[in-house]
């Protein structure tokens, strides 16, 4: 028995869970596992399990940039580590607005284990493969968006794990998550040569995105918002029908960001028409927002994000072998040369022009 499998066994007695039947869930592109637990009785809880020694440290408010870039990826660009304590945090914020996030039935954060409630299997992707309609699931999605955006984003979460603090996803962020881009598709794609003076091209052509980003960022952001992480739940109306998981590494970004994760998906096509539904319901239920600034921004934004998940992607198949991402990149592609054509990227879209040959960009 390996030492993790014991700590996991300790846990699991330790909150009354001994007996439970535990079933692994398939694994995603994270360090993170999931077990299902089904109780005597039949019902079922979740284990999540994310070792902190699988991943480096997480941020901590008080560096510099460059003291960020010396601790390595997380401290850069995922801040939160995907710790177990900040999960929990955020979940206990999203259920004082209403919103559904899982209980948290028992925690050990040091060991980065936690028991959590099972909001089943519907996930968004699966229900709408089903033949479900998926206008009335991303209506209820963007609703629990609105919800969060019109709430005051504290700096500091607090969870039954203790605080986490809420970190803005700022230009150094942005910018190392861009980068991805120029690490990681010359691995997969040996034709694609970015010299030190590409590098510093493409990254004074994302300036202006980043910077805008930096500006804009004012609410939390559950940064991964997309039908593999929404759940419907039955039984439960309006925002709180959307069972929200895999949060832990929220920020406080550009109000964008979530919608565009969710209508730009990575795994799954959203047709136009959709795209623009979702986004008039939320500029109806944000009457405030400024629509052409904050259009300007999710353009920009998107296309970063698109940027990022092609470099993550390269990562996956090229490190990690982990071929099936390959049929995700076209999507990706479509989406980031659409937005490319977006005013305020002009840019980028030449850098792309002289470094990115139109027959890989598809």
């Amino acid at each position: 028995m390996s030492d993790r499998e014991a700590l996991r066994l300790d846990f699991l007695r330790s909150a009354g869970l001994a007996e439970a039947v535990r079933a692994p869930l398939p694994g995603d592109a994270s360090t993170r596992r999931y077990e299902r637990l089904t109780t005597p009785s039949g019902a079922t809880l979740m284990l999540m399990d994310q070792a902190p020694a699988a991943e480096s440290r997480p941020c901590d408010p008080s560096w510099t940039p460059e003291e960020r870039h010396a601790h390595g990826w997380n401290a850069i660009a995922r801040l939160s580590a995907g710790r177990v304590e900040a999960f929990a945090a955020v979940a206990a914020h999203l259920k004082s607005l209403g919103l559904s996030a899982p209980e948290i039935v028992a925690v050990d954060a040091p060991n980065g284990l936690a028991v959590i409630e099972d909001f089943g299997d519907a996930l968004f992707a699966r229900v709408i493969e089903d033949g479900a309609d998926p206008a009335p699931l991303y209506r209820a999605a963007v609703e629990a968006l609105a919800v969060l955006h019109a709430a005051p984003t504290p700096e500091v979460l607090t969870g039954p794990a203790g605080d986490w603090p809420l970190l803005t996803y700022d230009q150094t962020a942005l910018q190392g998550g861009a980068d991805l881009f120029v690490e990681w598709l010359p691995k997969l794609i040996p034709s694609l040569v970015f010299n030190d003076d590409a590098v510093a091209e493409w990254r004074a052509a994302w300036g202006p995105i980043t910077a805008a980003g930096e500006a804009g960022a004012s609410v939390m952001a559950h940064r991964d918002y997309h039908a593999e992480n929404l759940i419907r739940l039955d039984g439960r109306s309006g925002a709180a029908s959307v069972g929200m998981i895999d949060f832990q590494d929220a920020v406080t970004a550009h109000p964008s960001w979530d919608l565009h994760s969710l209508l730009q998906d990575a795994r799954r096509d959203v047709s136009p028409a959709l795209e623009a539904l979702a986004l008039d319901q939320y500029f109806a239920l944000r009457p405030e927002t400024d629509r052409e600034a904050f259009m300007a921004a999710y353009a920009g934004l998107a296309a970063l994000n698109e940027a990022r998940i092609l470099g993550i992607f390269a990562r996956l198949i090229a490190r990690d072998g982990k071929p099936r991402y390959v049929a995700f990149m076209p999507r990706m592609w479509a989406h980031l040369n659409a937005n490319l054509k977006a005013p305020g990227l002009e840019a980028v879209a030449a850098w792309m022009d002289r470094h990115v040959p139109e027959d890989v960009r598809r």
